[in-house]
């Protein structure tokens, strides 16, 4: 047996057998959505279809409820409030032949979440692309709402259209915020960037997540040579998507137009001496604690490495006047065309 065990044909029986395993149970909960998902879309188009034939009021809801219960001791999901949900479900949806198919690729509780925190379609859109992308949990999933993540993705400035190939364009702009919140680092008002680079590495994990997705931890105070002289990157990062470097730099004051040279010269290096063949090139972003955004798109234009300049905030709102710096409608919507994911690539989680 033990031989067997051994074998190299055998090894790749096994992995071939727990990979169609693992796609089974994956296909499995995404039919178990899909038809969570139409149930729900169903008793809501029943419920308007009957109030709307016989002008029945509030009262077929409650009664729905109750009776749905009692027939179905052992199911949750029927209450008052879930029906109405389901109801205002399919109202919201109907009529929007974009967002009704990319409903049903997340669960319920997913949809309640981003059908009752996003103001309209473009942004549900953008939130339910990016559960689908990245598999984001409920918990993620309220964070990146409430810390306004569609915003932040819509405003952020990089120099990518010029520096980064369009098959990874979306990706790369994707993985720069143009502010990050930073409200579960234990930092006074005042704090040096030393502080701020130890606090991140304590708080990795939630750090990880708030910068979006794809990220995975390198280190901190990087080494790279140039000539006699040694320098050190505050952090190293790997996407695994873009399949690349990225050097983030850490800055507690205002953005200073010397701060993308320096990173410019941080991914030569990195790119020369630690790029690996096969990957793509390394990109940067900068963090500081504001920036003047008519300064930033100054220095950027004639930035010929990807760079990214961000802010930080210990606070979740978004200033009221950074709303003025969004984009048009048509703008917006020609962005979130990119975010679609590649079959099999998004994570199912049934709630």
């Amino acid at each position: 047996m033990n031989n067997i065990v051994e074998n190299a044909e055998y090894k790749k029986l096994l992995e071939a057998i727990k990979e169609r395993v693992y796609k089974a149970q994956y296909e499995a909960l995404k039919k178990v959505n899909q038809e969570h998902i139409a149930l729900c879309w169903y008793i809501g188009e029943k419920i308007v279809e009957k109030q709307q034939l016989h002008n029945w009021g509030k009262s077929v809801v409650e009664s729905l409820s109750k009776d749905l219960q009692k027939e179905f001791p052992g199911i949750q999901g029927f209450s008052p409030d879930n029906l109405w949900r389901m109801r205002k479900f399919y109202l919201l949806f109907k009529d929007n032949k974009k967002l009704a198919p990319l409903v049903q690729e997340i669960s319920w509780a997913k949809n309640i979440i981003i059908m009752e925190k996003c103001k309209d379609d473009l942004e549900r859109e953008f939130y339910i692309r990016m559960t689908k992308k990245f598999g984001w949990s409920k918990d993620v999933l309220i964070h990146q709402v409430e810390n306004q993540s569609y915003e932040k993705y819509l405003l952020n400035q990089t120099n990518f259209d010029k520096s980064v190939p369009g098959k990874y364009r979306h990706q790369a702009k994707l993985a720069v915020k143009d502010e990050y919140t930073f409200d579960f680092l234990e930092l006074g008002e005042e704090h040096s960037e030393r502080e701020l680079e130890i606090e991140i590495l304590n708080k990795i994990r939630k750090f990880l997540i708030e910068m979006g997705g794809y990220f995975a931890f390198i280190g901190n105070q990087y080494r790279v040579e140039a000539g006699d002289d040694d320098f050190f990157i505050d952090l190293l990062l790997y996407h695994r998507k873009l399949q690349c470097l990225v050097a983030v730099e850490l800055k507690i004051g205002k953005f200073k137009p010397d701060y993308a040279g320096q990173m410019q010269f941080y991914l030569s290096v990195l790119d020369d001496k630690v790029k690996l063949e096969e990957e793509n090139p390394s990109i940067g972003i900068i963090v500081c604690k504001s920036k003047d955004r008519t300064i930033v798109e100054y220095t950027l234009r004639d930035v010929n490495k990807p760079v990214g300049v961000s802010t930080y905030k210990v606070s979740r709102r978004l200033p009221k006047e950074m709303k003025k710096y969004l984009p048009a409608p048509g703008e917006i919507e020609k962005r979130l065309s990119g975010l679609i994911p590649s079959p099999g690539s998004e994570k199912v989680e049934i709630e």
